[in-house]
C-alpha cells in the first residue's frame, strides 16, 4: 500500500470523527459540511487503497496487459463519491440552513477541531506534496502540472483532496467566525455551500483525468524521448522509425516500435533478435509489454543524424 494513501486514510478518519463531534456540539453548518467532506475523503481513501492493490496484479491469460487500468476505475468511483457525499451533502445542508436557519453555540469547540484538522490534513498534504515534487523533478514538469498529468490516480487524488481539505478548513473557519461575530447563521450556511462547490470542482477534475486515462493517454514527450534514446543505444538497433507508448496503468506503458536492425539477416533470425530486444525493454520498470516490428527501408528515422540506409 502506498505510504501517501495510508497517511491520508488515517488522517481523514481521525479528522472525520473529530468534525462530526464538533458538528453535533456546535450545530454549525460549516462544521456539518466539513464532517461530510472528511467522511467522503475517508471513504475515498478506502477506494484508493482498493485501486492501488488491484492495479498491481500482473498480466494473465485473460488480461495480457495486466490490471493497471483498475486504478482509474476505482479512482473514478472515489471521485463520484467525493461529488455525491461531499459536495452534495455540503451544498444541500447549506441551502437548508439558508431557508431554515438554526443558531450555533460552543464556537470554541469548532475552532479547536478545525485547528487539529488543519494539522492532520497538513501532514497528509505534505506527504503527497513531497512525492509529487520528487516525481515532477524526475520527469521535468512543474509540480501542479505533474499532479494533473501523473499516471498514478491515487497520488493525484490524495494531493487534490488534501489541498481542497486545507482550503475547506479555512472557509469553514471564516463561516464559523462570521456566525459568531454577527450572530447570523447566514455566513455559516454560505460557508457550507462554498465547501460543497469546492469539492464539486475537485471531483470534476479527478473524474476528467481518470476518464482520459481509461480512454488512453500517450506517454509524455520527455518519457518518449528517454525511451527513444534507450532504444537507439541498444547494440542491435540501427534506427527507430516509429514509437508509440500508451499508459495501461500507473507507471505502466504498452510500447510499440518499428526498428531497423544492424546487418541484413534472414527473416527467422530477425524474429529472434526482435523478441530478444522486446525482452530487454520489458525489463525496464515502466514497460509492461513491448512489441517491435521491422522498419520500412524508406521510413525516416525519429533520431536526427541517423541516416536511412541507401536504397538498392
Amino acid at each position: 500500500m502506498s505510504v501517501t494513501v495510508l497517511v491520508a486514510l488515517l488522517a481523514n478518519l481521525l479528522v472525520a470523527v473529530a468534525k462530526s463531534g464538533a458538528a453535533a456540539v456546535t450545530g454549525s453548518a460549516s462544521m456539518v459540511a466539513e464532517a461530510a467532506h472528511s467522511w467522503a475523503d475517508t471513504g475515498n481513501e478506502v477506494l484508493l487503497v482498493v485501486a492501488d492493490r488491484r492495479s498491481r496484479h500482473g498480466p494473465d491469460a485473460s488480461h495480457p496487459l495486466g490490471y493497471g487500468r483498475e486504478a482509474y476505475v476505482w479512482s473514478m468511483f472515489a471521485a463520484i463519491g467525493l461529488f455525491a457525499a461531499g459536495a452534495g451533502v455540503s451544498i444541500t445542508h447549506g441551502v437548508q440552513e439558508l431557508v431554515h436557519p438554526s443558531p450555533a453555540s460552543d464556537f470554541g469547540v469548532a475552532y479547536i477541531v478545525l485547528a487539529i484538522a488543519f494539522v492532520l490534513e497538513g501532514i497528509s498534504f505534505l506527504q503527497a506534496f513531497r512525492q509529487v515534487r520528487r516525481e515532477a523533478k524526475a520527469v521535468r514538469r512543474e509540480l501542479l502540472q505533474h499532479a494533473l498529468e501523473t499516471s498514478d490516480p491515487t497520488l493525484r487524488a490524495v494531493f487534490a483532496e488534501d489541498a481542497a481539505a486545507l482550503v475547506g478548513l479555512l472557509i469553514a473557519f471564516a463561516g464559523v467566525l462570521a456566525h459568531q461575530i454577527t450572530g447570523s447563521p447566514t455566513p455559516d450556511a454560505i460557508g457550507s455551500i462554498a465547501v460543497g462547490l469546492l469539492l464539486g470542482v475537485v471531483a470534476g477534475v479527478l473524474l476528467d483525468r481518470n476518464r482520459r486515462f481509461l480512454v488512453g493517454v500517450e506517454a509524455s514527450p520527455h518519457l518518449t524521448a528517454v525511451t527513444l534514446r534507450h532504444l537507439i543505444a541498444l547494440p542491435d538497433v540501427a534506427r527507430v522509425t516509429y514509437l508509440h507508448m500508451e499508459f495501461v496503468g500507473p507507471r505502466q506503458v504498452y510500447l510499440v516500435a518499428s526498428v531497423d536492425l544492424q546487418g541484413d539477416e534472414a527473416e527467422s533470425r530477425v524474429a529472434t533478435r526482435l523478441r530478444s530486444l522486446e525482452r530487454q525493454l520489458e525489463e525496464l520498470p515502466l514497460v509492461l509489454e513491448a512489441v517491435l516490428t521491422v522498419s520500412r527501408p524508406d521510413a525516416p528515422s525519429l533520431v536526427p543524424g541517423v541516416p536511412s540506409p541507401p536504397r538498392a
